[in-house]
């Protein structure tokens, strides 16, 4: 196991190998997260202006996010929660451009800050200003929004099976829809009389594949585990700022191994823990500009299905396991991409 010594502000816990790579734990601990690259507009994936944008005067790349939160990767294309633009900027890593998806009409967003995206391609928005959740099919087609005016104040969506799980602010609860016609199924937690399943401040969620709900609880500075029924497992964590606690718990995202990622806002890393809860090691740095730095990091997100994009910039000697994004809301590296590496 590894376990990280310390959770200090400023603290060099970055190990270089030899040339430009960064790898997280620090040495003498084996390399098990490898920095990747980072982008804010399509100019940092690598694209220049075609002829026809040339001759015409249009610009080479689409200006950078202004304060981006949530996000997802699907097929190739990373789409992320602009709060400051009012929009979702959708990468395409294939064609290394970007564009606005910003939806006039029923759907205008508003305040987006968290979005989901279901196997078939319909995207969940979880809405602040809203205080909805926008349904839009795969080719960004409003379908319908979820929650009347002030029902509600919800911040993300996990999407199971055949339910929706969503985080509500307003009531601090997580409540669970019937995916099929959207209607309200139950909340989370559902043993209200249980002091140590209560939610304070549900901001993030997470599915992991042994039917586990994850709930970053900001307010109560943990991570509530809940079975999908809403019956309370575990809690992880609890307030502070050394390793294994939380100042500020944020995005949060699960392995197909178990482990765990949770991003702390305030002391700008992220931590990863075991399926029982227990502390393995933790990545990025505080700062905005340096190679693997955060800075007021806000989402993470596992991915298997796209790591052909990144596998040229994985460390000669290690195999990329899965990526893992996190989004900072300030500084030059808004999506940072991080890969899970073995030795080979």
């Amino acid at each position: 196991m590894l376990i990280a010594v310390a959770l200090v502000s400023g603290c060099k816990t970055v190990h270089e190998a030899p040339g430009k790579f960064t790898f997280f734990p620090p040495s003498p601990d084996e390399p098990r997260v490898q920095f990747l690259t980072a982008f804010s507009s399509d100019s940092d994936l690598g694209r220049t202006a075609s002829f026809v944008e040339y001759l015409s005067g249009e610009p080479a790349s689409m200006s950078p996010m202004v304060k981006p939160y949530g996000l997802a990767i699907k097929q190739g294309k990373v789409r992320v929660c602009d709060t400051g633009l009012g929009t979702v900027e959708v990468f395409d890593l294939a064609k290394r451009r970007a564009s606005h998806f910003a939806p006039l009409g029923e759907g205008r967003l508003q305040v987006p800050i968290n979005i989901s995206i279901d196997e078939d391609g319909t995207q969940y928005i979880t809405d602040t200003g809203r205080k909805q959740v926008l349904i839009f099919s795969a080719d960004g087609t409003y379908l319908a929004a979820l929650g009347k005016k002030d029902e509600m104040r919800p911040t993300d969506v996990a999407i199971g099976l055949d339910r929706l799980y969503i985080t509500d602010l307003k009531a601090s609860v997580v409540r669970v829809y019937r995916k099929a016609d959207r209607s309200l199924l139950f909340t989370i937690p559902r043993d209200t009389e249980n002091s140590k399943a209560k939610l304070f401040q549900p901001t993030n969620l997470a599915l992991d594949e042994k039917n586990h709900l994850f709930v970053s609880d900001t307010g109560g500075f943990h991570v509530q585990v809940y079975d999908l029924e809403g019956n309370h497992l575990r809690t992880i964590g609890q307030q502070g700022v050394a390793p294994g606690l939380f100042a500020r718990p944020k995005g949060i995202a699960v392995n197909r191994e178990g482990q765990i990622f949770v991003v702390d806002a305030s002391t700008q890393l992220v931590q990863t823990f075991d399926v029982e809860g227990r502390l393995l090691m933790y990545f990025g740095m505080p700062g905005a500009s340096e190679t693997g730095q955060l800075c007021l990091p806000a989402a993470v997100k596992v991915d298997y299905d796209n790591l052909s994009y990144f596998q040229s910039q994985v460390a000669p000697g290690f195999r990329l396991k899965h990526l893992i994004l996190v989004t900072s809301q300030f500084g030059g590296h808004k999506v940072n991409v991080y890969g899970f590496v073995q030795k080979q």
